[in-house]
């Protein structure tokens, strides 16, 4: 397993080792060792599973606030997504700047989102299943998120007109928002 720290610190990209013949594969998916060797001391304690049936769909940009903050470990067990995420810690040096990764099922690759970032996917095919590790439990009223186009971020998204929920449309500009992590 490889775990390469992105340009964003406490971000990082995992690039597992995948053991492959004719009758499928093999792959460590997770080692609390292996990831605190780097840095990486997150207690997962819930797991998610999302189906964009769409090319195009895009989710996010979403965090969790306060102490109800979660970090994640994201991959994609089915199609591709293009996975996007920000620094929102005030004290960071890469606070507002964002990054983007290609994820997909046949890469295998595996991203380690920090807690006081925002997150966010759009789906490069269909029928594409996204799925992610948090450290911290979902509290509906510590949820947050930034608009998808956010012109100050001006994150490079792969798609003009993605498929938003009305939730994801109405999100604020990044300056808007008033956080702390």
């Amino acid at each position: 397993m490889e775990i390469k720290e992105t340009t964003l610190g406490g971000a990082y990209l995992i690039k597992p080792q995948v053991f492959q013949d004719e009758r499928g594969f093999f792959m460590e998916t997770y080692s609390k060792k292996k990831f605190e060797e780097v840095g990486i001391k997150s207690d997962f304690v819930q797991d998610n599973h999302s189906l964009s049936v769409t090319k195009g769909v895009l989710r996010g940009l979403h965090f969790q606030k306060g102490d109800d903050a979660q970090a994640k470990l994201v991959r994609v067990t089915k199609g591709a997504v293009y996975d996007v995420i920000v620094d929102l810690r005030k004290d960071s040096p890469t606070y507002g700047k964002w990054e983007g990764f290609e994820l997909t099922a046949n890469n295998f690759w595996m991203l380690y989102v920090p807690r006081g970032f925002a997150h966010g996917f759009c789906t490069l095919e269909d029928y594409t299943e996204f799925q992610y590790k948090c450290d911290n439990f979902y509290v509906p009223g510590s949820e947050g998120g930034i608009v998808w186009n956010d012109p100050d971020l001006k994150i490079y998204w792969p798609i003009d007109n993605p498929i938003l929920s009305e939730k994801d449309k109405a999100h604020p500009a990044f300056k808007d928002l008033n956080l702390s992590f």
